[in-house]
């Protein structure tokens, strides 16, 4: 007989720790990912056509946990800004990681997680509502069809396979490409950490 454990067992079964660094991963996926989608979806490029200009957007878990910061463009895509310390005109806080890992591990869609009072919105409601809608339309599109129906409240009628799969590829080839680009830095940080070491020893 079969005893290993089914994968909601398995995702249930993650310590705190382990929450927090697939919270903390999932964040900056889906802030470069977003990133993406604001320059290929329709969808989305009309979402964000009612959004000012300059408008600042932060993702976040209370207290100080995992976050992004992205800003509605000219051009109506999203950018994402690194190093942020500002207040944001728009923040949508998880109160605590678990409520995060809750709609990241796809366990429970983000308008759920509204109406079960895991999420506040410091900033104007409707403006939310909109990037909802993005992260609903995110989802639809890179997740498998049957895990995207648990994570978003309604899946999309129209969004066929071909579409799906072609805007799929790009976003996760854009999404790849942006870690690609962090690698020779990741290298010259790893390479000044090192450096740094051996004059600490040797003094």
């Amino acid at each position: 007989m079969n005893t290993s454990p089914s994968l909601p067992q398995t995702i249930q079964g993650l310590v705190p720790t382990e929450q927090k660094a697939y919270v903390a991963l999932m964040i900056d996926v889906i802030a470069r990912a977003l990133v993406s989608t604001s320059q290929i979806d329709a969808e989305v490029k009309a979402e964000l056509a009612d959004l000012p200009a300059g408008l600042t957007i932060r993702m976040m878990v209370l207290p100080r946990g995992a976050n992004f910061t992205l800003q509605v463009q000219a051009d109506k895509t999203l950018k994402r800004l690194d190093g942020f310390d500002g207040k944001p005109d728009l923040a949508v806080k998880f109160k605590h990681v678990s409520h995060a890992f809750l709609v990241f591990s796809f366990q429970e869609s983000t308008p759920r997680a509204f109406a079960n009072d895991r999420i506040i919105v410091d900033g104007d409601v409707s403006h939310a509502i909109r990037f909802v809608r993005i992260l609903n339309k995110l989802e639809a599109l890179i997740l498998p069809k049957l895990i995207a129906k648990f994570a978003v409240k309604r899946y999309p009628s129209d969004l066929g396979l071909s579409e799906k799969a072609t805007k799929a590829a790009q976003i996760y080839l854009n999404v790849v490409t942006t870690y690609v680009d962090l690698l020779p830095k990741a290298a010259q940080l790893l390479s000044i950490l090192t450096n740094t070491s051996k004059t600490a020893k040797r003094s």
